[in-house]
C-alpha cells in the first residue's frame, strides 16, 4: 500500500499534523468516511494491505475457496442418493487467480479512491503508535494527532513459540490461500473454526490433511452437542489427532517433519498453523496511550464503543473490531463501526452497541451455524429445570429423507417459562442461512410457539427442520 502525498492535513510550528478524524485500520474503519466529512481532514493509518482482514485474508476469500470444495466433495453426497458422480478434480492456480483477481481488484480500488480521488483524506501507509491520547507516531517519525482517533486495527494470526515456526513451509491463514500449488500433505495445528475450515477445504481438494489438536475435540467453544458430532465427522474426513500438541517443526530437504507430543513424527509438505488470533493491542502501543486493556487482551471500550482508561471513557478516541471485541467477526465490526459513525456525529445523542445475540457461521462440511448460549451456559444461568433444549435431526422432515442425511442436527435452547430461545445451534446442509429465523426471534422476543405457529413454513423445504424444532421444545402456548 502507498501514501498519499497529500496536503489536506495541516501541519503545526511543531511537526505535528492535524486532523479532525485519525482511523488505525483500513478494514471497517474505512466505511466512517462518509459524506459528512468531505469537509474536514481524515487520515487512514494503515501498514497492511488496503481493506483489511476479511476482505484480503479471511472470511471473503476464505468462502471463495469453501464453496468449490463443497462442489469438489459433492460425489460423497451424492452416492448416498444413488448417484455416481466423478471424483471432484481442483484446478488450484485457476481458483486462486480467480479468488486474488477479484478481491485484490476490490483492494487497489478502493485504496485508489481514498488516495487520489478524495482531497480531504490522506492515506499514511505505515504502522503508528500511540505517544498520548489521540497522538500517533509512524515508524517513519511522522507525528499526528486528531480531534477524534478511531482504532480499528485488528488482529493478526497467533504463531506459539515453538521451534521451526518461522520455517519456509510453515504458513498461517495470511499466506495458506496464495500458494503456488495445490500441497499433497499439510498438517494442521489448532482445533477451531480456521483450522477446521481450511482442513475442510484442503482434504475435499485432495490434500492429505492431518490436523492436530490439543483438547478433546473440535470447535470446543461450541454446544457440546454440535462440537461432538463435527469432531466425529471430521476424523472421517481427514486425519485428526486429538488431545495432541505439536513439539516442533524440523525443515528437512523435502518435508516440513513435525514432531509431535506423543513422540511420533509427520511429514508434510506444509505446515498451517491455526491456533488462534492476537489482537493488534500490542503494534499500536496502547500501553503509552494509558488505555485500558481487559484480560482477553482487547482494548477496553464502554457500551458507546468508546476507549477506556483507568475505567473512563476518553475523549474523542473509540474502538472497534477484533482490536476491542472478543468476536472476531466481520458482522460485529461492521456493526460496531456504524454505531461509531453515528457517535462521532451525535456526540449528545450516543447510540449505545446492545445487539445480541451475535450469530457465526464454521463453513466446513457440513455447515456449522450458533447464535446466543449453549446449553451448558443456560443451564448455568436460569438452571437446569428452567431450560428446556430439543435436537431435531435433519434426516427427519421431508427434505432432509430426500438428502438421506444421517448427520445434520438443528438444536434449540429456551426457556421453559416464557418460551424464548436463549440459543440455536446448527451441524448440517445450509446451517448459515436456516439459522436466521433464530437469530431473528432471538433478537426481537419473539417466542418459540409463536415462531412456530405464527406463520407458514414452507413444504418440504428443509426449513422445516427449524419448525420442528421449535414445535419440540418444552415451552407453554401463548394464551
Amino acid at each position: 500500500m502507498t501514501e498519499q502525498n497529500s496536503d489536506t492535513a495541516h501541519t503545526s510550528d511543531r511537526g505535528v499534523e492535524q486532523f479532525d478524524l485519525i482511523i488505525v485500520g483500513s478494514g471497517s474503519g474505512n466505511s466512517l468516511i462518509g459524506e459528512q466529512w468531505a469537509d474536514r481532514r481524515v487520515a487512514i493509518v494503515d501498514d497492511g494491505v488496503f481493506g483489511g482482514t476479511c476482505l484480503n485474508r479471511g472470511c471473503i476469500p476464505t468462502k471463495m475457496y469453501a464453496y468449490p470444495a463443497s462442489l469438489a466433495a459433492a460425489s460423497a453426497d451424492a452416492a448416498r442418493v444413488d448417484v455416481q458422480l466423478p471424483a471432484g478434480r481442483v484446478d488450484f492456480a485457476a481458483l486462486r487467480d480467480r479468488v486474488f483477481g477479484r478481491v485484490d481488484a476490490i483492494s487497489e480500488a478502493g485504496l485508489r479512491f481514498r488516495r487520489d480521488e478524495q482531497e480531504h483524506v490522506t492515506v499514511v501507509a505505515e504502522r503508528a503508535r500511540f505517544t498520548g491520547l489521540r497522538e500517533l507516531v509512524t515508524d517513519s517519525g511522522r507525528r499526528l494527532r486528531g480531534a477524534q482517533v478511531v482504532v480499528a486495527a485488528g488482529s493478526r494470526p497467533t504463531l506459539p513459540e515453538l521451534p521451526g515456526l518461522a520455517g519456509p513451509r510453515v504458513h498461517t491463514s495470511d499466506t495458506i490461500m496464495r500458494l503456488e500449488e495445490l500441497p499433497e500433505r499439510l498438517v494442521v495445528m489448532g482445533g477451531g473454526f480456521v483450522g477446521a475450515e481450511f482442513a475442510s477445504v484442503f482434504s475435499a481438494f485432495g490434500t492429505q490433511v492431518t490436523q492436530v489438536v490439543r483438547g478433546a475435540r473440535l470447535l470446543s467453544a461450541h454446544d457440546e452437542t454440535v462440537a461432538r458430532t463435527f469432531t466425529r465427522i471430521a476424523a472421517e474426513q481427514w486425519d485428526l489427532r486429538l488431545e495432541t500438541q505439536v513439539a516442533g517443526v524440523e525443515d528437512t530437504d523435502d518435508a516440513a517433519r513435525v514432531r509431535l507430543s506423543d513422540g511420533s513424527t509427520i511429514d508434510a509438505d506444509l505446515v498451517l498453523v491455526a491456533t488462534g488470533r492476537t489482537p493488534n493491542v500490542d503494534r499500536i502501543d496502547a500501553a503509552a496511550a494509558g488505555f485500558d486493556v481487559t484480560e482477553d487482551g482487547v482494548l477496553a471500550v464502554d457500551r458507546f464503543q468508546r476507549v477506556l482508561a483507568d475505567g473512563e471513557p476518553v475523549p474523542g478516541v473509540w474502538a472497534l473490531g477484533d482490536i476491542a471485541n472478543t468476536w472476531q467477526l466481520k458482522h460485529v465490526a461492521n456493526y460496531e463501526a456504524r454505531v461509531v459513525a453515528h457517535n462521532l456525529e451525535n456526540p449528545e445523542r450516543l447510540r449505545a452497541a446492545d445487539l445480541d445475540p451475535v450469530p457465526a457461521a464454521v463453513f466446513t462440511r457440513p455447515q456449522i451455524a450458533a447464535a446466543g448460549l449453549t446449553e451448558a451456559q443456560a443451564v448455568a444461568r436460569l438452571g437446569a429445570d428452567r431450560v428446556t433444549v430439543k435436537e431435531q435431526g435433519f434426516g427427519d422432515v421431508a427434505y432432509g429423507w430426500a438428502m438421506e442425511d444421517t448427520e445434520g442436527i438443528c438444536k434449540l435452547v429456551a426457556d421453559r417459562e416464557t418460551g424464548r430461545l436463549l440459543g440455536a445451534h446448527l451441524i448440517g446442509p445450509d446451517a448459515a442461512n436456516l439459522i436466521q429465523p433464530l437469530v431473528q426471534a432471538m433478537s426481537f422476543g419473539l417466542d418459540a410457539h409463536t415462531m412456530a405457529r405464527g406463520q407458514y413454513w414452507i413444504h418440504p423445504a428443509l426449513s422445516e427442520v427449524v419448525e420442528n424444532a421449535l414445535l419440540g421444545l418444552d415451552v407453554p402456548a401463548p394464551l
